[in-house]
Order: structure tokens, then sequence, then C-alpha cells
């Protein structure tokens, strides 16, 4: 498949939804970096849906968009209320979650336990489809456990796509539910995306997003040869700046920002606005520490951030403080390079004198001018020669040595005043004092 087929797909570059981080201040943030990225909420159960706070769990601003909703759950009624609430308050995808391998997932009865029981969340797909007019997407893994990775993925790919799944993101690895924590189960499990490349060319009509192990905008460009879409996790949060650059790499697009730092000033609303609304300083800053990851003042700005945001009554000024570290770094590398730049101009001027030296030693000793750049870098060996040449021609020519010496004088370049001399040829040595 080639990427032009892809080009318009909504599934293109996705950032995954994970527990803790992609919150709505992190979207925000997320979305000023890629216009084209499609965000994912953090997971919900529906049951919190049905019987909690909605707008803390759910609300989001609309300048997220595109935004979907991740569900967690394995009651079709109670999963098609929540698709459906979540429809009302602006969700362009209901995406439910059968691959999450965490023990609290485990004992409700959803997420990764989910693949052994491919009927029952073709049923949940099926009522969530009935009750919501926008897409309706399912996030897997290979399997679980013992289960063949192959069987598993297609048993369930058949039955979720015949209850009308509209896509199927697959994290292309299986899920150990015993003797893993959900850490080890993204790092150990071995990747293998060419089954899910070999889903895709069973599915050809079926948008197919592979996720897991991809670290690099480089490597979603080449899955985006096998399949429709690629959703990124950790690599995307940890360093964000990877998203400045999704626009123009993956969608033929302008990027939205220059770089991080006009990002983060577009960023400075809508926190000051948070803040007035009673939001800690932290909630939003802590989505910002991955930014100039290998910059000189990176450590020093999420130190900054780290260390003041958590303070109570921390303002905006936190965010000056920590970006005046990235300045102040900057300042000194420029003034490191400077420094370096001088001594090397002072290194060339003093070889420049020695070359001229030891072209004038050449000139009256017969020594061709470019003996020196002949010889290479060996400047000394170059200067020895040159002067036992000198030293030859002045002791059958004496006028000439008497000339060439007064053409040198003091103030044009004595060499014992430039520390030029090799060893054991100074100034009134005994030869000189012989002749």
């Amino acid at each position: 498949m080639s990427e032009t087929t892809n080009h318009f797909t909504p599934y293109r570059f996705c950032v995954a939804p994970m527990m803790e981080w992609t919150d709505r201040h992190c979207r925000v943030f997320h979305r000023l970096l890629s216009r084209r990225a499609r965000l994912y909420t953090e997971m919900v159960t529906a049951n919190a849906i049905l019987h909690g706070l909605r707008e803390r769990l759910i609300g989001f601003d609309p300048r997220e968009q595109p935004v979907a909703i991740q569900l967690g759950g394995s009651e079709p009624v109670a999963l098609a209320e929540a698709a459906r609430i979540a429809e009302d308050f602006g969700y362009c995808e209901i995406n439910l979650n059968i691959g999450c391998p965490s023990d609290r997932v485990k004992s409700g009865a959803f997420g990764a336990c989910l693949m052994r029981e491919p009927d029952l969340v073709a049923d949940c797909v099926a009522a969530m489809q009935r009750a919501v007019k926008v897409p309706v997407t399912v996030k897997c893994r290979l399997g679980v456990d013992d289960q063949d990775p192959r069987e598993a993925l297609f048993a369930l790919a058949e039955k979720v796509i015949a209850a009308g799944a509209d896509a199927l993101i697959v994290h292309a690895r299986m899920a150990w539910l015993k003797g893993l924590s959900p850490r080890e189960n993204r790092e150990i499990p071995p990747l293998d995306h060419e089954l899910v490349h070999t889903l895709k060319r069973a599915y050809p009509h079926v948008p197919i997003i592979i996720n897991g192990g991809i670290a690099s905008l480089a490597e979603a460009r080449a899955q985006l040869a096998h399949v429709d879409g690629v959703m990124m996790g950790r690599a995307a949060y940890q360093n964000p700046e990877l998203l400045l650059e999704v626009d123009a790499l993956v969608f033929d697009e302008p990027a939205a920002f220059a770089d991080a730092r006009a990002a983060l000033n577009a960023y400075l609303p809508y926190v000051r606005s948070q803040l007035a609304r009673g939001v800690p300083l932290a909630a939003m800053t802590c989505h910002l520490l991955g930014l100039f990851a290998g910059q000189p003042g990176a450590r020093a700005f999420r130190r900054v951030l780290g260390s003041e945001a958590v303070k109570p009554g921390a303002d905006i000024g936190v965010i000056a403080r920590a970006l005046n570290e990235i300045d102040r770094a900057g300042e000194r590398r420029a003034l490191a390079s400077l420094t370096a730049d001088r001594s090397a101009c002072r290194k060339d001027e003093q070889h420049r004198d020695l070359g001229c030296l030891l072209r004038r030693a050449g000139d009256v000793a017969g020594v061709p001018a470019d003996l020196p750049a002949r010889q290479g870098s060996d400047a000394v060996g170059a200067e020895r020669r040159c002067n036992a040449g000198r030293d030859n021609a002045w002791q059958a020519h004496p006028g000439e040595e008497r000339q060439a010496r007064a053409d040198q004088g003091e103030d044009r370049g004595n060499p014992q005043r430039l520390g030029v001399w090799p060893r054991g040829c100074k100034a009134g040595s005994d030869r000189s004092r012989r002749r």
C-alpha cells in the first residue's frame, strides 16, 4: 500500500491514550504542536461516565479536536449509553480498550482479558454502533498469555469487523497477564509488526492502525507503506517536539510552529486561563518536561518546572524562569563557541607568521616556497629543513645573511619573539657567535 492511499485517513497519525498522561491539558498542548494528529483521552470506564462527574471526567476544550474518547468496559448496555454521552460531549470517535493489561482492568473484567472473548467484544461494538453516529473503533493486542497470536488476532478482528467496527488499532505485542507488570508488558513481549501487516492485507478495506515500538517519525513513515495509520505513545509524550514535525513529514502540510519555544508561548494563554479557574500550575507543566530534550539547559529547565510548579501559589512566572535557563545555556554555548573561534584564529595567525618566515628562509636558501604545504601538517619538520637550508646558504653568502636579517627585523616578526625557533637554534648560539 502506498502512502498516497493513506494520505487522507483520519487515523494516519495518532497519539496513544495513556493513563495519567494524555489528560485535557496535555491534549491542548499536543494540538498546538500538530494540527493533524488524532488525539485520544485517557481510558474512562463506562460506569464512571454513567455515575460520576461527567464534566470533570470527560470534559474537553474544543481546540483539542479531532479528539477521540477511549472507553473501558464489558457490558454492552453500559458501553452504549456511555458512548452516547461521549458523542453528545462532542468526541469524534469512540474507542473500546481491550488491550490494557493492568491489574485494575483485569479485576473489572475488561481490557486485555477480553481478547479471550471476541463474541462479547463484538456485542459491545454492535451496541455502541447502534447508539452513536461517530466511528466506533477497537484497540487490542495480538493476544494474551498462551494464545496463538495469529489465531487470537484474526478471530477478534473477524468478529468486531462483522459487528461494525470502523477501524482496528493493534498494539503489536502479546499481553502477559500473569507475571508481568503493565510497564513490563510494554517492553518485554516481542514485537510482531509483520503480523499486523498481514492483518491489513486480509482486510484491505478496513483501516488498520499499528501501535507499539515505533519511536521515530522515520519508523512511522515506513509503517505507512503497510497500514493505514500509526499510533505513537511514550515516544511522542516524552519528546513532544517530535509532534512539531508530524504535519510536515506525515501529512505534507506546514508545521504549526517553527519550534518548541513558539509552541510553548502559544500555550501560555491557556495556562493563564486555567490558573484563573484554580487549576494548579503543575497540572499543566508536567506535560512540558520533555521539551528541549538534548539541548543546552534542558536539565535546568526540567529542574525549575519540577521543583517550583508544585509550590502553593505557583504562577506562570515559573515557566518564564525555566525558559531563562534555556536562554542562559544558549548564551554560554555561544560564548564558548566565540572563545574557541578566537583561539583558532590566534593559532591560524601564528601558523601564517610561521609560514611567512619559512618562505623567507626558503627564498634565501633556494628551498621551494611550497615546502611546508608539501610536508603536510608536520610544521616543525618543515621548519627544521628550511632552517638547515637557510644556514647553509648564509654560510656560503654572508652578505645575503645580513640583508635577510635586516629585512626581517625586530618589529617584522623576529622568530625568537614569536617563539618558533627550533630546538638547538636560538639567537646568539655558538654558531652565530662563530660567524
